[in-house]
């Protein structure tokens, strides 16, 4: 197997591979989505469009192997083994965001996609990441990447600190700039990826409320109402978690190429059951409850604290996290170049001028 390590050099050497393999991915995940829209509308929801559907199923999870880098792998599998798979599966059941009579182009953003349409009926609409925003914490991550050149000598927990801090802002970019794509050349009306996690109350809003919210909306669909049907609150609560540390497992086997640990799976549903504690506390109207100014630190630390023991070991320990930062420094080395090479033709265009 070949090394997590990688200098910049080999970064860039599989990135440059990987574009091929890029449109390869996407002419088989277009082919996919196509006849998955073409049964759809000849199939009723049941087992007869599941049974159509199974074929696209079981080759989504493959495409993103064939990437070299860290970063496509892991990103093309969230968006085909986890948002299309669960999507589909709605789809063959009559539910979700998909229908068959969507264009190809809409179903296949639908279908892959992290973005959420925004509900015409909701009176609230929360602002998107904005332009000075996205530049801000695109300035903080390389701010923080630079600071991994000093990795040797941060406390680990600095460190961890630091992964926690990186993840978040890369997610908010790399998941609002899909939604800009999706938006931009489609006329999509869509909901924002996140609603400023650091100001979570509790463990129900961080992951309810203010995460990843596309994921959040299809596991509430997907997993949560149908086990709260059968089996009330708290089984939906716990089997959601649940099957998202499932899918964290394997999106952490993209990323490290290895089997899973079952730490991820632990994380969640070590979380799951102190949401389930949560709202049980909170059905007691008269019992005490902290401030917000105590709530929001106490639910941060609780999620830091947890993704130190448990998230984060399996992707630190066969080296990923060095691959991120490498693949992270050559893609800032290659924007400080690609912003020179600009600069520098500006002011030749105005010095022939003058």
């Amino acid at each position: 197997m070949e090394s997590l390590t990688m200098t910049p050099q080999r970064v860039m050497a599989a990135g440059g591979g990987d574009l091929e393999t890029l449109a390869a991915v996407v002419a088989v995940v277009t082919a996919c989505m196509g006849y998955a829209r073409f049964a759809a509308r000849r199939l009723r929801p049941g087992l007869p469009r599941l049974a159509a559907l199974l074929p696209v199923l079981a080759v989504l999870p493959l495409p993103p192997l064939a990437f070299r880098a860290l970063h496509p792998r892991l990103i093309s599998g969230f968006f085909l083994a986890w948002i299309a798979e669960f999507r589909l599966l709605l789809l063959a059941f009559g539910q979700g965001p998909l229908h068959p009579s969507l264009s190809l182009p809409d179903f296949v953003v639908g279908a892959t996609f992290p973005v959420t349409l925004r509900d015409p009926r909701s009176a609230a609409r929360r602002p998107g990441l904005g332009l000075v925003e996205s530049a801000a914490m695109a300035a903080l991550l390389a701010a923080i990447v630079s600071l991994y050149q000093h990795a040797e000598r941060l406390n680990r927990y600095v460190l961890l600190s630091l992964y926690s801090v990186h993840m978040y802002l890369a997610l908010e970019l790399i998941l609002a700039a899909t939604a800009a794509a999706a938006r931009a050349f489609l006329g999509l009306d869509l909901e924002p990826q996140f609603d400023r996690p650091y100001l979570s109350a509790s463990l129900r809003d961080f992951w309810g409320r203010r995460w990843n919210l596309s994921v959040s909306a299809l596991l509430r669909r997907s997993v949560f109402r149908p086990v709260r049907a059968r089996l009330g609150t708290s089984a939906g609560v716990m089997a959601t978690f649940a099957v998202s540390g499932v899918m964290h497992e394997a999106m952490f086997s993209y990323a490290t190429l290895r089997p899973p640990t079952g730490e991820a799976a632990a994380f969640f549903t070590l979380h799951g059951a102190c949401a389930v504690a949560e709202g049980w506390w909170a059905a007691h109207e008269r019992w005490p409850r902290p401030p917000r100014a105590v709530a929001t630190p106490m639910t941060l630390a609780f999620v830091g604290a947890t993704a130190f023991w448990l998230f984060f070991p399996p992707i630190t320990r066969p080296g990923a996290d060095k691959q991120v930062v490498a693949e992270c420094e050559a893609m800032v080395a290659f924007v400080q170049d690609a912003a020179g090479w600009a600069v520098d033709s500006v002011r030749s265009i105005f010095a022939g001028r003058s």
